[in-house]
């Protein structure tokens, strides 16, 4: 018997692509949500096109798609939009993630699918929202990263503006929409109405601009890039040792007493300049050679061995490998690996949700284009194979 999973009965029809929507209906996918992704015929999601490839299948796209069914429709032709409004009332959640005014144009905008279904929560993640002066710009990842102020402050102080290393921009709009999606079905459990979820990436890069905004609206300066140190907590930062660097967040004033005392450095702890973690963020340069010199004399492992008995938090700096061997990963079920019917076995990362009562479940490979065609739309609409058929002879699907 299939354990239950947190999302079991909900229904979702992913028209998303690429990133910030299929991790938005994965994250729904892996706690237990049905998510059925509708693909444009013959090409589907852009993300298959994506490398690094194995064989004639993308591991971009298979690390996004997990647990998800693929029906392949055409939203450009009459039938294939009238067949999206039959499956609409079949559905709790439709997700998409078109510019601004896409749907609107193909008559499938909230309206129209809310005229078909009351009770349908309609999840929007676009670049800018559905309001405002930008609401129909394209955006990437890096756009929304450059204009949210994140690379401003990401690199050294003499470098460029950075890109975080990892797609932020879209991630995080994937997230939010997620958590909005969730809200809205909790609200239609109360109202029994459905609604418009509407994510921006460009909100979602200013909602995590974090104590920057602070920063500024308090002392009037615009934070700029400081490298790997923290603003406002000191030592907070890597710091380099005889074979690399090694991480140390001293959050407080009990644990900087601690690290002198471990380094047999009172005169750090006793100089007014270092006493308290405000004094000691003004005065960074006069600290930071000193840290640089200490930290030197012992080697990464080493000074992991020596902070973390004392409480004191560090950690290593991984490269990918170490992270994916790591055993508190391993542990946690970060891990997981799919077994694709022609990419054969992939690892990737898992889901970070736990939930007590709920196992993490085995992941579904991701879909080949259109594999579940004929079953969804026999399940939800009742069609015959010979009707299906005759959309396929169409080119609807």
């Amino acid at each position: 018997m299939k354990s239950q999973q947190p999302l079991d009965g909900v229904r979702v029809l992913d028209l998303t692509r690429v990133l910030a929507g299929p991790y938005c209906t994965m994250v729904l996918a892996d706690l237990g949500a049905e998510v059925v992704k509708v693909e444009a015929p013959g090409r589907g999601d852009d993300a298959r096109q994506f490398g690094p490839f194995v064989g004639d299948e993308s591991a971009y796209f298979m690390s996004l798609n997990r647990n998800k069914r693929s029906i392949t429709l055409d939203l450009k032709s009459d039938r294939g939009r009238a067949v999206l409004l039959e499956l609409v009332r079949a559905f709790d959640v439709v997700v998409e993630n078109y510019r601004g005014g896409t749907m609107e144009r193909l008559g499938l905008g909230y309206d129209r699918l809310r005229a078909a279904n009351p009770r349908i929560v309609y999840a929007a993640v676009s670049g800018f929202g559905h309001t405002g002066p930008y609401r129909e710009k394209p955006a990437y990842d890096v756009v929304v990263q450059g204009m949210g102020g994140l690379m401003s402050i990401t690199g050294q102080p003499d470098g460029p503006p950075t890109r975080v290393g990892a797609s932020v921009g879209d991630i995080t709009a994937g997230l939010f929409t997620a958590i909005g999606i969730l809200a809205a079905l909790r609200r239609r459990d109360r109202t029994g109405e459905g609604g418009k979820v509407d994510v921006s990436m460009l909100d979602c890069q200013v909602a995590i601009l974090e104590n920057a905004i602070a920063r500024y609206r308090v002392t009037g300066e615009v934070p700029r890039r400081i490298g790997n140190r923290h603003p406002s907590i000191t030592p907070f930062t890597a710091v380099p040792t005889a074979d690399g660097y090694v991480v140390v967040a001293i959050g407080n004033d009990k644990l900087w007493t601690a690290f002198c005392d471990l380094v047999a450095r009172p005169d750090l702890r006793h100089d007014p300049r270092f006493a308290t973690n405000q004094s000691r963020t003004e005065h960074w340069s006069e600290l930071e050679p000193a840290l640089e010199e200490i930290f030197g004399a012992r080697t990464t492992d080493q000074w992991l061995e020596a902070l973390e008995p004392a409480g004191i938090p560090c950690g290593p700096i991984n490269t990918v490998d170490r992270v994916l061997a790591d055993p508190q990963v391993r542990e946690r079920g970060m891990v997981v690996e799919m077994a694709h019917p022609t990419a054969g076995r992939l690892e990737m990362a898992g889901c970070p949700v736990k939930l007590s009562g709920h196992a993490d479940a085995a992941p579904n490979p991701s879909p080949l284009l259109g594999a579940h065609t004929e079953e969804v739309l026999k399940e939800y609409l009742g069609l015959d194979e010979h009707e299906v058929a005759r959309l396929r002879e169409e080119g609807v699907v």
